[in-house]
């Protein structure tokens, strides 16, 4: 079986971006935020360019032409914006109108929600106003002495002024048109440059992706080729997704509010499904429109509070089990970074962040992915996992938490076969803690810790069987044959023998396993005789394997030179012919880099048993 690799141990981020890349780092977020008035249409035309990507290439399939197949699909989606802001426009006006019929209801809830007059609350209520009104009242004032000459004569009181009030001059009816259309012009405005940077799109888009792989080099085609076409399939599919999903939320709250009986449940569930887009926000302003008005047409409160617990329940299955199951597979983010990454764009680029915050970062982590300089952007954005099963067993070894490391191991084995999970997982993370050892960067607790963890693991899955488990073929029979599994040198070489010696002793070989403390030459050569078929694996783990092995390889072959020996190198990805020229002239007869290897050299060397004499 061939082992996945080691994870590659990363630099902290500072030493991964260097000061020249901080300094990109910070002067690129600079540009995005002194450049967003340009950046802003432009990203919301690259968006609209992905989405309506495939109605021109449909066009074009009829043999419309590019500019005329352009055309067409801008103008129906124009017209269909157009239209559908029109109905809801028309809509909300209608609402508006018949609101004046339910003044009664709203009087009476505004009246129930004034503070209560009797009661506990009244009470208290009371007496926070008594102590507000006696610190707020003025000082008393202090009569002066009376005037020396009463008969004096006051002066006469001045007469108050006359106020003034200014008038504005006339204006025309084309000025007050203008007045009220002024706020409109600057986002009409930014609009028609996003058309216009869609149509522009749309119409170049094979020469924008040329002469961005040009920017990039040719010596970067094949990079640049892969990061491009992973940006559109997964902005593409994101937007398919974000489509259906809000689409579906729309129906479900638009049916819901017709079976409560709220006014226009069409037109809450269309403009739910639209604001939907707003993430975290639009669902919020998308159920406040329906609660209020629930709250002006219902007598009671019972109809308001089913819109509201309609909409929590929506938004909870939808938000925490249906989207990140879709955008998890389509997007390639966390669910954490998606919010993280929500707060930068708006922080950055305002409500247009917020709406655009999703494609923008799928693209910052394809550019993470396929750019080695800005691979920690992948890392902490990327729904990816960043650890291996071996390296998260490992770390929650070290942290001596042997519960969470069993159950990663426990979700491993699910469905896989015992000599897997030993393979790809135990085994690496013993290699880790030998490096680790072997640079004296884990202490002696942890590391009788690790030891001890991983042997009770082996000890629990004695009695484990996959239901798929490979038996011994039937043409092997071990007959009296013996298995001495012999660690090369230390503890981590011992559990390695007990792994191969479980494994074989469920395919019905008969295996021992010897400890370091009784892998001496005296404790396990008597056992060895001549006359019998044994089998000898000595077990090795890296880094400092093959000299032990070739010293404990070179004492069998002095002294049993025919016996079978298997020398098991676990987890080495060299060249095994090289390898087995280091043992010179006492080389074993098969060299195993993991246990199912290891197996199935054993089954190749066990001697079948001789046939019985046929009867006289």
């Amino acid at each position: 079986m061939k082992r996945e690799s080691l994870p590659v141990a990363l630099p902290p981020l500072p030493k991964l971006l260097g000061d020249s890349g901080a300094i990109v780092l910070i002067g690129a977020i600079a540009a995005l935020y002194f450049t967003r008035d340009i950046l802003i249409p432009f990203a919301f035309a690259l968006v609209l360019t992905f989405l309506l990507t495939p109605m021109v290439a449909l066009f074009q399939r009829m043999h419309t032409g590019r500019v005329l197949s352009v055309a067409i699909t801008v103008l129906v989606s124009l017209a269909m914006a157009g239209g559908i802001g029109w109905i809801i426009a028309n809509q909300l006006i209608e609402v508006a109108n018949q609101l004046p019929l339910y003044r009664k209801n709203i009087h009476h809830k505004i009246e129930a929600m004034h503070t209560p007059a009797t009661g506990q609350l009244g009470h208290a209520a009371q007496s926070v106003k008594e102590v507000v009104n006696e610190v707020t009242r003025p000082a008393p004032v202090v009569p002066t002495a009376p005037a020396q000459n009463q008969n004096r004569k006051q002066p006469a009181t001045p007469a108050s002024p006359i106020p003034v009030r200014m008038v504005a001059p006339a204006t025309s009816e084309w000025t007050d048109m203008l007045d009220l259309g002024t706020p409109a012009l600057a986002p009409l405005g930014r609009a028609g440059i996003v058309v216009l940077f869609t149509v522009f799109m749309l119409l170049k888009r094979e020469d924008l992706r040329n002469r961005l792989l040009r920017l990039a080099g040719l010596s970067q085609l094949n990079l640049m080729t892969q990061a491009l076409d992973d940006a559109a399939r997964r902005v593409s599919r994101y937007i398919l997704m974000q489509f259906l999903v809000n689409a579906a939320f729309g129906v479900l709250f638009g049916l819901g509010l017709y079976w409560i009986g709220v006014p226009n449940p069409a037109l809450w569930g269309v403009v739910a499904g639209i604001l939907r887009i707003v993430p975290y926000v639009g669902t919020l302003v998308a159920a406040m429109l329906p609660v209020a008005l629930s709250l002006a047409v219902f007598d009671g409160w019972l109809n308001p509070l089913l819109v509201f617990a309609l909409v929590t329940v929506l938004e909870l299955i939808i938000g925490n089990v249906i989207e990140p199951w879709l955008y998890g597979a389509q997007v390639g983010i966390s669910s954490l970074a998606l919010l993280v990454t929500s707060v930068f764009w708006t922080v950055l680029w305002g409500p247009a962040g917020l709406i655009l915050s999703t494609p923008l970062s799928v693209c910052v982590v394809v550019l993470g992915r396929y750019v080695p300089q800005l691979s920690f952007l992948h890392i902490l954005l990327g729904d990816e996992p960043v650890l291996q099963a071996e390296a998260q067993v490992y770390q929650r070894l070290l942290a001596m938490d042997h519960l969470e490391a069993r159950a990663i191991v426990d979700q491993f084995l699910k469905g896989r076969p015992l000599v897997e999970l030993y393979d790809a997982v135990l085994i690496p993370a013993l290699g880790l803690a030998e490096l680790d050892r072997h640079k004296g960067a884990i202490d002696a607790s942890r590391e009788e810790f690790l030891f001890l963890t991983i042997n009770e693991m082996i000890v629990e899955f004695s009695e484990y069987q996959h239901e798929v488990a490979e038996p011994v073929p039937d043409a092997v029979t071990p007959g009296n044959t013996r298995v001495l599994c012999i660690p090369a040198h230390d503890q981590a070489d011992e559990i390695t023998a007990a792994m191969l010696a479980q494994l074989l002793g469920q395919q019905g070989l008969a295996a021992i396993s010897f400890s370091v403390a009784g892998a001496s030459p005296m404790d396990w050569m008597p056992l060895l005789e001549t006359g019998r078929s044994d089998l000898v694996c000595i077990s090795a783990l890296p880094p400092y394997a093959f000299a032990p092995a070739r010293a404990m390889c070179k004492q069998i072959r002095d002294r049993f030179p025919k016996l079978k020996v298997i020398v098991c190198v676990w987890g080495f990805a060299g060249d095994t012919a090289k390898a087995m020229s280091r043992f010179e002239r006492t080389k074993p007869d098969r060299l195993s880099t993991n246990l199912a290897q290891a197996l199935q050299h054993v089954r190749e060397l066990i001697p079948p048993e001789p046939a019985a004499p046929p009867l006289t």
